[in-house]
């Protein structure tokens, strides 16, 4: 396989919550591939920054505000990508957030809101680039789940669920859009170092000490280890993968 079939020049892809953490560490990845980028996030400071740092590695990217649970919003971000760049050929749901309670706290508003931003908003995204992606000729939607898409976990209900929705999510878009050469997967990250994670170790007693025990690679990840998951699912190098759900977890599942 020559290193053509990993090249991105030309493309354009939108990656959601794309100003920071995991989705950023994919931009940059998609980025040094030769993609186009659109930032679509809510904080303009955080998105201006990356889109800086993006345009750097010599590629186009720009930052569009955008709410990604709501059906307007995302309807104006594919129609603002389509008259800037002429195309979109992929899409990285990365949006994301958690409230970490056990079920008996967890307040119905709070349930929604984590499910609807992890979920729904992968769901709203995707139908939304679908007519621009089968136009032209194809593309590639990358969801981002979660080692909560296999495990279980006390304090997270709403999360685990959302991403365990997620997998199934990217099965039934891989099923119905083949015809149409569009191929969706998944991305489980494990232990990430990121803001969300760094929240999550001051508020879980021992979770530091627990994945380093846990991760046979004995490190969190970095958001640089989610670049090459996102450059190989977003190139023709995965033209005959779809629908699976790749962990990139330094072997913590491999534990079962």
């Amino acid at each position: 396989m020559s290193t053509t079939s990993f090249s991105l020049k030309g493309k354009t892809a939108i990656v959601t919550g794309g100003n920071g953490g995991i989705g950023f560490g994919m931009a940059c990845g998609l980025a040094d591939a030769g993609a186009n980028i659109v930032v679509a996030a809510r904080d303009a400071t955080k998105s201006k920054a990356a889109v800086a740092d993006l345009g750097r590695r010599g590629i186009r990217a720009i930052a569009v505000a955008t709410d990604v649970t709501d059906a307007a919003s995302v309807k104006a971000l594919v129609a603002a990508t389509s008259k800037e760049f002429g195309r979109i050929d992929i899409l990285i749901n990365n949006a994301g957030t958690n409230i970490r309670k056990p079920v008996h706290e967890l307040a119905l508003d709070e349930w929604h809101k984590v499910i609807e931003t992890n979920l729904t908003s992968a769901f709203l995204c995707s139908q939304a680039v679908y007519p621009e992606m089968k136009k032209a000729g194809g593309g590639k939607i990358i969801n981002i789940g979660s080692m909560l898409s296999i495990f279980g976990t006390g304090f997270a209900p709403a999360y685990g669920a959302s991403k365990g929705g997620i997998v199934q999510l990217t099965k039934s878009i891989a099923a119905a859009w083949a015809g149409d050469n569009i191929q969706a997967n998944a991305v489980l990250p494990g232990w990430i170092d990121t803001e969300l994670t760094r929240g999550a170790r001051e508020q879980v007693p021992q979770l530091h000490d627990n994945v380093l025990h846990r991760t046979p690679a004995k490190r969190w990840g970095t958001i640089d280890d989610m670049a090459g998951v996102a450059v190989f699912l977003a190139s023709p190098a995965s033209d005959f993968v779809t629908g699976t759900a790749i962990p990139v977890d330094g072997g913590f599942s491999a534990l079962g």
